[in-house]
C-alpha cells in the first residue's frame, strides 16, 4: 500500500472533526499557524501536511478524543511514509542502500517542504493533547504548535535529565551548515540543509542600488541546493548604504549598515522581489541575523518587530509554503541578550513567525556542546514569561566565534558530532534544526570542509552520524542519574528502520565513564567505522567520542 488509502482516511477524519466542532477554516488557520487554503486542501484530501504538528493543532481546536488523536497519528504516519526499503539493516551498518537518496518531489499544492520541518513538534503536540484530554491540565505553552515539556520528564529525578516521546523520524534537515562560499559548490558529505549568510547574499550585496538587483550569487547557491536535494535558509541582514546612509557601518566589507532602512517601503520592496524570484525554491527565511547585537542591528526592538510583520505578510502572500524564522538572537548567556529577546516577544514579534532563531555560545575549548541546554532553559523561561511559545532553530554561534581557539583531530571530530547530537537532545526544549558554522571557510574553531578540499575528519564523523540515523526514529534522551547513567554520560535512544530495532548513542561530556552495556546490547560502532561484538554482561568504557550500541533500549 502506498499510503493513498490512509491519506483519504486522514482527510475524511479531519473534515469530520472540523464539521463536528463547527469551527471556520479562518479560525483554524489562525490557531494552527497555516492558511485557510491549506486546510481546505487537507480536508479535501488534495495534500497531506508534512508536519504532524499541524494535524495535532487542528485536532486540539476541534476537540479530538484520545482515540481520534491516536488514529490521526497512525493515518498521518502511513500517508507520509515512503516505500519501505527491503534492504534496511541494523543501525550502524552501512550498506549501499544507506547512501543519501534524492528527496521526493514536493506535490505542487503541499504547504510543507519535504524535510523542512522537523517532526519534534508532532510528538510533543500528541503527548500534550493526550494529557489535556485525560487529565484536564493545560499545556504550558501559550501558542498552538509551540514546544511543550514531554510527559515523562521527572521533575525530582535528581541530578541529570531525561525525556521520552513516542518515536518520531529524525529528519535530514536537522543537520545544517552555514555557507561561507558564493560559488554554488555544496558540501561533499551528508548535510540536509544549507544556510546562506557569509556567501555574498546580504541585502547590500543583492540590491547595491535602489531597484537594481544582482542575484548571481544567490542564484548559484539556490540552484545547487535544489540540485542536491537540500533545504535552503536565506538570512536577511546588511542594510544597503543607500537605504540608511547615516546608519552605522557593519563589520562587513560590503558597506552594509546595521540600522534599519530609513524608509520601510524599501524593505518591503526588497522582500517582495526576493520572495517572488525564489518562490518554491528557497525553503525558509531567517528575518535578520543576530538582531540583538549592535554589530548586526542597531535599530529599536519595535522597528524590527514591525519589519518582521511586514516581511511575513509579503512572503506568505507570495510563497505560502515558506517557513519564516524570526530574527536570530545571540548573547543568550547575558542579561542584555535575554532582555532584547523578552522585549521582542512582548512586542508580539513572534506572532507571525513559524520558528525562532537562536545563536549559541561556541567556545569549544571551554564550553562543550552540552552547555547548550542551560542557554535554552533561559530562552524558554523568557519566552514562557512573555507568553510566546515558539519552536527554535539554532542558526549559528555568537559573532565572536572566529576568534575562538581552534580544535583539531579527535577533539574537533567529537565536538562536531556532539553539536548535532545535542540539537537532538534539546528537541524537548523546542529545537528543531541546527546549522554548524560554517562550511567552506577556515577562520573557525572546527573546520568541516575547506572548499576545494576533502572533508575533514570532523565532517566525515558528522556524515557517519547521519548514516547511523538514516531512517531512524528518536525515542528519548537523557543524562546522569535521572536516566540511570553515570553523571557525565549522555544518551539518546532510537528505533532503527525496518523492524525498528532499538539502539542508543552514548558519550561523555567530560572524562570517561564505565558502565554495563545492558542485557540486550550485542554490537558497538565507533565514529572511525570500527565495530566490536558485545557479549552478555559486557562493560563499556565511554569517552567524549559518541558510540552506537545496537540492542540498547534505555
Amino acid at each position: 500500500m502506498d499510503g493513498a488509502d490512509e491519506a483519504r482516511s486522514l482527510a475524511s477524519l479531519l473534515c469530520e472533526l472540523k464539521n463536528r466542532a463547527g469551527v471556520s477554516y479562518a479560525a483554524l488557520a489562525r490557531a494552527t499557524f497555516t492558511t485557510s487554503s491549506s486546510l481546505h486542501r487537507y480536508c479535501r484530501g488534495e495534500s497531506v501536511p508534512r508536519d504532524y504538528a499541524v494535524v495535532a493543532a487542528l485536532a486540539k481546536e476541534c476537540g479530538a478524543t484520545p482515540h481520534e488523536l491516536t488514529e490521526l497519528l497512525r493515518l498521518w504516519t502511513a500517508a507520509t511514509a515512503g516505500p519501505q526499503d527491503a534492504s534496511a539493516t541494523a543501525p550502524g551498518q552501512e550498506p549501499a542502500a544507506a547512501q543519501e537518496r534524492p528527496a521526493p518531489a514536493r506535490p505542487a499544492a503541499d504547504p510543507q517542504r519535504p524535510g523542512a520541518r522537523v517532526l519534534a513538534g508532532a510528538a510533543v503536540c500528541l503527548v500534550m493533547l493526550l494529557l489535556l484530554s485525560s487529565a484536564g491540565t493545560p499545556p504550558p505553552s501559550a501558542s498552538p504548535g509551540a514546544p511543550a515539556a514531554p510527559s515523562t520528564r521527572a521533575a525530582s529525578a535528581g541530578p541529570g535529565d531525561r525525556w521520552t516521546w513516542a518515536p518520531y523520524p529524525v529528519a535530514p534537515s536537522v543537520f545544517g551548515v552555514t555557507m561561507n562560499s558564493n560559488t554554488g559548490t555544496m558540501p561533499s558529505f551528508h548535510v540536509g540543509s544549507v544556510r546562506f549568510w557569509d556567501s555574498g547574499t546580504r541585502w547590500a550585496d543583492l540590491e547595491p542600488l535602489r531597484g537594481t538587483f544582482d542575484w548571481a550569487n544567490l542564484d548559484r547557491l539556490v540552484a545547487a541546493a535544489q540540485r542536491t536535494h537540500r533545504d535552503s535558509l536565506f538570512t536577511f541582514g546588511g542594510t544597503p548604504s543607500w537605504a540608511a546612509p547615516r546608519g552605522h557601518k557593519s563589520l562587513y566589507h560590503d558597506g552594509a549598515r546595521t540600522a534599519p532602512p530609513d524608509r520601510l517601503a524599501d524593505w518591503d520592496a526588497f522582500v517582495a522581489a526576493l520572495a517572488a524570484r525564489y518562490r518554491g525554491r528557497i525553503s525558509a527565511y531567517e528575518l535578520w541575523d543576530t538582531v540583538n547585537d549592535r554589530h548586526f542591528y542597531s535599530g529599536s526592538v519595535h522597528t524590527m518587530a514591525d519589519m518582521v510583520r511586514r516581511a511575513s505578510r509579503i512572503i506568505k502572500r507570495t510563497d505560502p509554503d515558506a517557513i519564516l524564522v524570526c530574527p536570530s538572537m545571540g548573547h543568550l548567556h547575558e542579561a542584555a541578550g535575554l532582555r532584547f529577546l523578552r522585549d521582542f516577544a512582548t512586542a508580539d514579534g513572534y506572532q507571525t513567525c513559524d520558528v525562532g532563531g537562536v545563536k549559541t555560545l561556541q567556545r569549544p575549548a571551554e564550553r562543550p556542546p552540552e552547555t547548550l541546554t542551560a542557554e535554552l532553559a533561559g530562552v524558554n523561561r523568557v519566552l514562557h514569561n512573555a507568553g510566546a511559545g515558539v519552536r527554535l532553530w539554532i542558526t549559528g554561534p555568537d559573532f565572536d566565534v572566529t576568534y575562538q581557539p581552534g580544535l583539531t583531530g579527535r577533539p574537533a571530530r567529537d565536538y562536531a558530532v556532539r553539536f548535532f547530537l545535542m540539537a537532538l537532545y534539546a528537541m524537548d526544549q523546542g529545537v528543531q534544526r541546527a546549522y554548524f558554522y560554517n562550511w567552506g571557510g577556515t577562520k573557525i574553531p572546527v573546520v568541516l570542509q575547506v572548499e576545494g578540499e576533502p572533508p575533514s575528519p570532523a565532517a566525515l564523523a558528522v556524515d557517519r552520524l547521519q548514516r547511523w540515523l538514516a531512517g531512524a526514529r528518536i525515542h528519548g534522551c537523557g543524562h546522569g542519574s535521572a536516566a540511570g547513567l553515570p553523571g557525565n554520560v549522555y544518551t539518546c535512544t532510537f528505533l532503527g528502520p525496518g523492524r525498528g530495532e532499538p539502539f542508543a548513542i552514548r558519550w561523555t561530556d567530560t572524562g570517561t565513564a564505565a558502565m554495563p552495556a545492558g542485557p540486550g546490547a550485542y554490537r558497538l560502532y565507533r565514529l572511525d567505522g570500527s565495530a566490536t561484538r558485545l557479549t552478555p554482561g559486557a562493560g563499556l568504557r565511554l569517552t567524549g567520542a559518541p558510540v552506537l550500541i545496537n540492542g540498547t533500549t534505555a
